[in-house]
């Protein structure tokens, strides 16, 4: 059975949507069957692997109203073993659609029946925001890992994070964990970034995953072309960070 991964932080801009799109990318180039499923409404991770949403029949979207089947909303990308399921604009809709729904919180858990024994990997890109989109993530989740920028008030955001996953896993999903926390937005010439790491290293219970996510140009450039950074620029330091994480994923996950 596939596993389900949420990468969750409320906070935007903490390089989520970049971590989630290529720690999939990594994981299917490693052999592992892979879909990435953006519940994004910005549907960044779609746009950033070459899909574009406004063109594919169905997107997450549609999916989560009872308009069509997982099977039909997932769309191959141009690269091996990785597929996505998009998002658009209208999933901004999807929060009051949900709510007028039975069990509003398990509606994405209910179309996964079915479909997680034919991937190796479901990773779920979260919105930035505690929304019911974001408790349909987590509901049907098996673990989440959280990016965390490298900056003090990161650190207030990755908190409230916490508690919420914690009460979703008081109430609706028992088997939810934290597979741990990476580091991204790292720059190392800046006190800030090494203080950061440092104090969440320190007082941070939780998993801290050994590859730290850099500030990267490469990283940056790579969503414009549609590609993930182990396709744009493969000898990075970006692509090699996403490729040392992945690596650490399989480990953990005893599939390395």
């Amino acid at each position: 059975m596939g596993k389900v991964i949420a990468f969750a932080n409320q906070k935007g801009g903490v390089g989520k949507t970049t971590t989630a799109m290529n720690v999939s990318a990594a994981l299917a180039e490693k052999g592992q069957k892979v879909i990435l499923i953006d519940i994004d409404p910005q549907g960044n991770a779609s746009w950033g692997l070459g899909v574009d949403e406004d063109a594919t029949e169905y997107t997450i979207y549609d999916l989560l109203i009872g308009e069509c089947t997982f099977g039909q909303a997932a769309v191959k990308t141009d690269y091996e073993n990785l597929s996505v399921i998009t998002a658009n604009v209208d999933l901004a809709a999807a929060d009051g659609d949900l709510k007028k729904m039975n069990n509003p919180e398990y509606v994405l858990k209910s179309k996964l029946i079915g479909y997680r024994d034919s991937y190796d990997y479901i990773i779920i890109d979260c919105p930035p925001s505690l929304n019911l989109l974001t408790i349909n993530s987590l509901s049907c989740a098996d673990s989440v890992i959280v990016p965390l920028q490298c900056e003090p008030l990161a650190l207030v955001g990755l908190s409230q994070l916490l508690e919420t996953v914690s009460l979703v896993k008081q109430r609706l999903n028992p088997d939810l964990k934290v597979d741990g926390v990476v580091f991204t937005m790292y720059d190392g010439r800046t006190k800030i970034s090494q203080q950061v790491v440092q104090e969440v290293r320190q007082n941070l219970k939780t998993h801290i995953y050994q590859n730290i996510i850099p500030t990267n140009v490469s990283l940056k450039e790579a969503p414009s072309f549609g590609q993930p950074i182990n396709v744009y620029n493969k000898r990075s330091v970006g692509a090699r960070a996403y490729a040392g994480l992945a690596e650490e994923i399989l480990k953990r996950d005893k599939k390395l």
